[in-house]
Parts: C-alpha cells; sequence; structure tokens
C-alpha cells in the first residue's frame, strides 16, 4: 500500500496569508500519527515565478518524507529549477520520476511558457512512453501533471484545460500500468475519469472555486486550504479523501 497526500495550488507571493496557509497544511502532515509515504504538489507553487518566492516555498515545504514537485502556469521554470530544485536554470519542461514504496510516481510538466493552458509537449510525452517502457510490468504508476485533461463545469477552469487530451488517453492506452492521473490548477476537489482511469483532482491552498450553483462570485477566499490522501492498494485501485485544515 502507497499512502500520498497532495496539495496544489499554494501561489506563494511573499504575502502573510499565502505563507500562512501554506504552512498550516504543512504542519499539519508533519504531525500526522503515520507520516505519508510522499507529498505530491502539483503546481503553481509560486505566485509570480520568482527565485524568492521558490526560496520560500523550498522553506516551508521541507519535510521529513519526500516532497515530489511539478510546474504550473504560475511558475518559471529557469526560477524554480534554481531556487526549488537546486538545479542550473533551464527552459525545458521539468519532467521526474519518483520511486514511492513500489509504486512509479511521474510528476509531469504540462506549462506553456507564458500561457495559463496546458500541453503535454512532445518531449514530455517522449518521456512519459519511454518511462513507463522501461518499468517493470508489475510496477503500478501514477502520472501527475497541473492542467486537467476533462471540464470540470466551471467556465474559468474549463477555459484553460490539458490541450491536446487525446495524446496522453493514447499513452495510457498503452500503459496499463498507469492506475491514475492526478491534477491540480482548478481549486476544487474533484473527482472524475480520463481514458477509464481515475481522474483526481487536487484541491487548492490558497483559495477555492466557487462552482456556478454556488454563486456568481468565483473566488471563495473564506475556504480554508484543503489537501488530498491518496491509498493505491495492492489491486491498483486508488481511494482519494479530502481534508481541510481549520486555523
Amino acid at each position: 500500500m502507497t499512502l500520498l497526500a497532495q496539495i496544489s495550488d499554494l501561489h506563494l507571493d511573499g504575502s502573510e496569508r499565502a505563507t500562512e496557509r501554506a504552512v498550516r497544511v504543512m504542519d499539519y502532515l508533519r504531525a500526522l500519527p503515520r507520516p505519508v509515504d510522499a507529498l505530491l504538489v502539483t503546481g503553481d507553487i509560486a505566485d509570480h515565478g520568482e527565485e524568492a518566492e521558490y526560496e520560500e516555498a523550498a522553506r516551508i515545504l521541507a519535510a521529513p518524507f519526500p516532497v515530489l514537485t511539478c510546474p504550473g502556469n504560475h511558475d518559471a521554470r529557469p526560477a524554480y529549477r534554481k531556487a526549488l530544485l537546486g538545479e542550473a536554470p533551464g527552459d525545458g519542461p521539468v519532467n521526474r520520476l519518483h520511486h514511492v514504496t513500489g509504486t512509479a510516481v511521474l510528476m509531469c510538466d504540462s506549462t506553456i511558457p507564458g500561457e495559463d493552458d496546458g500541453l503535454l509537449d512532445t518531449d514530455t510525452v517522449t518521456w512519459i512512453d519511454t518511462t513507463l517502457t522501461a518499468l517493470p510490468q508489475d510496477t503500478p504508476a501514477l502520472i501527475a501533471f497541473h492542467q486537467p485533461p476533462v471540464a470540470l463545469h466551471h467556465p474559468l477552469p474549463d477555459a484553460y484545460m490539458l490541450q491536446e487530451p487525446a495524446r496522453l488517453a493514447a499513452l495510457l492506452d498503452a500503459h496499463p500500468q498507469v492506475a491514475a492521473v492526478l491534477t491540480g490548477h482548478a481549486h476544487t476537489a474533484a473527482a472524475s475519469t480520463f481514458a477509464g482511469r481515475p481522474l483526481i483532482v487536487g484541491p487548492a491552498v490558497t483559495w477555492t472555486l466557487r462552482m456556478p450553483w454556488e454563486g456568481d462570485q468565483a473566488v471563495d477566499r473564506d475556504q480554508p486550504p484543503g489537501l488530498a490522501f491518496h491509498v493505491l492498494d495492492e489491486e491498483r485501485r486508488l481511494t482519494t479523501h479530502y481534508r481541510v485544515v481549520l486555523p
């Protein structure tokens, strides 16, 4: 069994509010009686893509368990690499494979620099295919990136979805060991399906999306920050539990 936590959309901008909410969630996770096997952070870690924001993120996200990240549309690859990952700055997609208690977790870069919608570009699609092909057939895998590949029935996130989702669907068809797809971006905890797999959208730390049936104002800044717990069991069944973290 693999136990993962997921947070998304911290939008750290140096403000007291953004910092407090991110620290609150991390304090909650560090205090769990049983630590998670890893924490996934699915993009929009910084709000402006500045090095100082990633330096703060590195301090806040420091934990006794592995912290796995991927960028979102608010993130900037060069500063993300330098200040968060401790690597040389670069403009190419940031794709990483992590092994967590027998599960392969692919943290993928679906960002288009300067744009809000997403795309798994040719380099990333090739990397995903090559990485999954190299895994033993009995190794379960999870794919995580920022923009959801399906509509969530709100005009704001649905205007900035993952483009060309058929490329991802073809990858999933070719690699049955992928148990689920995990994303962020939409600022609402959601569950759907994509290409016959569970599609889980992690809630945001910074603010929550108010759905059309909840009112005309899209941004709800009063909701507490959220997180998800994912349990991947021996049958490759993913079960997700959502939580909010009160002050």
